[in-house]
């Protein structure tokens, strides 16, 4: 992982001109004079009434339901101790980043310039009607334990101290994950804690909920263990204290299974690793230099388990797992607070994550092949979306059964609408997989490249979410060793074309097919071998209700026999690719990006009936514009007049869709082009643009999806014989997955329109 320097970091805060990390953006627009009364006077004046009859209305007319206080007085700032309220300003705009990146949770960081917990506590109870929650964040202990208890019997809004309680929830998946990975319970092992503070308490105590014994817990703070001979402890320590003979961390040390830091840089020795229980569980969890270094660690004993606070070592274990998704959930349901059953919730739901298939984009933040549960991969990655979708549902529905949540959820719905905080594309996503289950996983989706390791992942996926049935082409051989690498447990349908029972009739098949196009009985029995020729055939033969190929294919390779087995669909006589784009919050339809070299007239009409039915499935009214260098026969030339004569054939045949051009691409998407200069077309803002040819639609969609920051879901074929759908080289697992869904939403159409496969 990259090394930062002070100067990076400094510059950070600076740049561009603009110092810190925040800033207040409105929601709504402040365009108009009618935009401005309605948002200050005299239109706020009616929601202020109807908040003063009931007050829980501020839920519903301001921000006060995705907003939390992030408040410190900066006596305890990450690792640097006590530098007063100012100076911890940039880690509470750090901390709201992070609400706002990884929960789309607005913040407020506050800085209280007070050492006096009775003072803060006033002055957070004061400012509590702005918020929907409370963060306390780098306030020293015991005054932190102190401030939040009397908070929480305050305010019926969430109050949470993360430096307690944060490092507590991800600590005690990793330890729950590492336990499993080494074979040890928790009601066995026994802990060494260095630190005595809040988080220390937190991680011990959310350490007994998992199951572990409290007797087996030993703290060690800075003057040595916390035995029962101490007359110096506060009453958080006295819930810790042993009678033990043990005096220091060397002595508590010995024959401990696990070591959690929560103090100091290089307090741990290797030689006090060495002298610890068979596959130590080490967490030295200091910040930013941790209680013993990695590699000291792991060369020490070769059979350790480490995790850090850092972001350049594997097992990170970092409170941003933590607190924002937390916060959504339990602002989601208006939460009175968040106890110690959401927190246990939180854990249970980061440990399942981390047993389940690491996305490509994951993968890609950090640079890295492979993350897969084990000894170096204990708890998800800072990075990983899911953790919003894993962690915040979780923490809803414990706020749901155990009483504190003002508002009932569902929570497959919820889980969707968070989704959809992602963008536009995954709305798109959701609604392409959500058709594809409703099948309930029974169409059969054959995949040519069924030995790759992604194919694979993507199988392991569509089968486990009920979207489809997969069946793998490959060699059954090298697809058992891909499994055994990829650590999946999944046990695919294989065909292997070696082995293949029906090849022979398959063969016959095919030649029956190709006869009068040159092909002999011995060719056709080679030819069904190849991955593309045999999953085709495996839908014409009804073994299979889709086929996918062109991971690793070009394109070609993989439309060309299924055009030949397939043909294109009845009535028509053009196939055509379809890209979907999505830009922000809106979707567009391109065509044709992948099959038409230069269409004709004919060519770019039916092309165009296609793109609009297809939208239609979409569930998108088509608005569909012929694109071209003129706007209405501005420009007269052979490759316009091309356009105009496509236009008016599907005026003439569809009559139904609201279709118009030649224009070219900005007056189809901008409607005030339209509005003022050619208000005598029937589109404006259009949805669906059809391409003039192959090249201009291929380069459009590629510029715009690299440098304009779009969306591109695709290709999807459209107008073929059967559902057949192509990759593209280099995609993704999820993309996998997406044109899965694609092929099986496919399949359902065909059946509902009673077409044959």
């Amino acid at each position: 992982m990259a090394k930062i320097t002070r100067e990076d970091a400094l510059e950070y805060h600076r740049l561009k001109g603009k110092p810190g990390k925040i800033a207040v953006v409105p929601t709504k627009p402040m365009d108009t004079q009618m935009d401005l009364s309605l948002a200050y006077s005299p239109g706020v004046a009616e929601p202020v009434l109807e908040i003063e009859k009931n007050p829980e209305d501020a839920y519903e007319y301001t921000a006060k339901g995705n907003l939390v206080a992030v408040i410190s007085n900066g006596t305890a700032i990450l690792g640097l101790g006590d530098r007063g309220a100012l100076a911890s300003k940039p880690v509470m705009e750090g901390k709201g980043v992070l609400f706002k990146k990884f929960a789309d949770i607005d913040v407020f960081d506050i800085e209280l310039n007070s050492h006096d917990p009775d003072e803060i506590i006033k002055v957070v109870a004061a400012i509590s009607p702005t918020f929907g929650g409370i963060n306390l964040e780098d306030i020293k202990a015991p005054e932190c334990f102190y401030i939040e208890e009397e908070l929480k019997k305050m305010l019926d809004i969430p109050v949470f101290h993360d430096d307690q309680h944060g490092t507590a929830i991800i600590s005690s998946a990793a330890l729950a994950n590492s336990l499993e990975i080494v074979g040890k319970k928790h009601s066995e092992v026994r802990i060494v804690i260095s630190g005595a503070g809040a988080s220390a308490v937190s991680c011990a105590e959310l350490a007994i909920k998992w199951g572990v014994q409290r007797k087996n817990i030993m703290l060690v703070d800075s003057k040595g263990v916390v035995h029962s001979g101490r007359t110096d402890l506060n009453k958080y320590k006295q819930r810790f204290v042993l009678d033990t003979d043990a005096r220091t961390l060397e002595d508590a040390m010995r024959d401990s299974d696990v070591f959690y830091g929560l103090s100091v840089a290089n307090v741990l020795t290797p030689a006090m690793v060495k002298s610890m229980a068979k596959d130590p569980i080490v967490f030295a969890m200091a910040n930013p230099d941790p209680e013993i270094r990695p590699e000291l660690a792991k060369e020490a004993r070769k059979d350790v388990i480490i995790a850090t606070g850092r972001s350049d070592y594997a097992n990170q274990v970092n409170n941003v797992l933590g607190f924002p998704f937390i916060f959504r959930g339990a602002l989601d349901v208006r939460a009175k607070a968040i106890n110690e059953e959401m927190k246990f919730a939180a854990s249970k739901a980061l440990a399942a994550l981390t047993k389940e298939d690491v996305p490509d984009s994951v993968l890609r933040a950090y640079g890295v092949d492979s993350m897969k549960f084990g000894r170096d991969y204990i708890i998800p990655a800072a990075l990983d979306p899911r953790v919003l979708l894993w962690e915040a549902p979780a923490v809803a529905q414990a706020a749901m059964d155990t009483g504190v949540a003002r508002k009932k959820i569902d929570i497959d719905e919820y889980r969707e609408k968070l989704a959809f905080r992602f963008g536009k594309g995954e709305q798109v996503r959701y609604f392409f997989q959500n058709k594809a289950r409703s099948s309930g996983g029974a169409k059969r989706v054959v995949f040519a490249e069924g030995e790759e390791l992604k194919v694979i992942r993507a199988a392991h996926q569509i089968k486990e979410e009920k979207i489809a049935t997969p069946v793998l082409i490959g060699h059954a051989d090298v697809i058992a060793s891909q499994l055994k690498i990829l650590g999946l447990d999944y046990v695919p349908e294989i065909v292997d074309p070696l082995t293949f029972t029906k090849l022979d009739e398959y063969g016959q098949a095919f030649y029956k097919i190709r006869q009068r196009k040159g092909v002999s009985l011995a060719d056709a029995r080679k030819k069904v071998m190849d991955p593309n020729v045999l999953g085709s055939m495996m839908v014409k033969m009804g073994d299979a209700d889709a086929f996918v190929s062109g991971l690793t294919y070009d394109y070609p390779e993989v439309i060309r026999p299924a055009l030949q087995i397939h043909h294109t669909a009845s009535g028509g006589v053009r196939a055509a690719g379809v890209y979907i784009m999505i830009v922000d919050d809106r979707v567009y339809l391109f065509t044709d990006a992948t099959v038409n070299i230069d269409p004709t007239s004919e060519d770019l009409a039916e092309i165009a009936c296609l793109a609009a039915d297809y939208a239609k499935k979409l569930e998108i009214e088509p608005r569909v514009a012929f694109l071209s260098f003129s706007n209405f026969g501005s420009t007269p030339h052979a490759l316009s007049a091309k356009v105009q004569k496509a236009v008016a054939l599907v005026k003439a045949r569809r009559p139904d869709l609201r279709v118009d051009g030649e224009m070219q691409a900005d007056t189809a998407v901008v409607a005030s082009i339209v509005e003022d200069r050619y208000p005598f077309s029937a589109v404006k803002d259009a949805n669906v643009l059809v391409f003039p040819s192959l090249e201009s639609a291929n380069i459009a969609y590629k510029l715009l999806a690299n440098l304009g920051n779009a969306k591109a879901i695709g290709p999807i074929l459209l107008g073929m014989g059967a559902p057949v759908h192509v990759l593209q080289t280099g995609d993704d697992v999820n993309a996998i997955v997406q044109i899965a869904s694609v092929a099986v939403m496919d399949v359902m159409s065909r059946e509902g329109n009673g077409k044959n496969k």
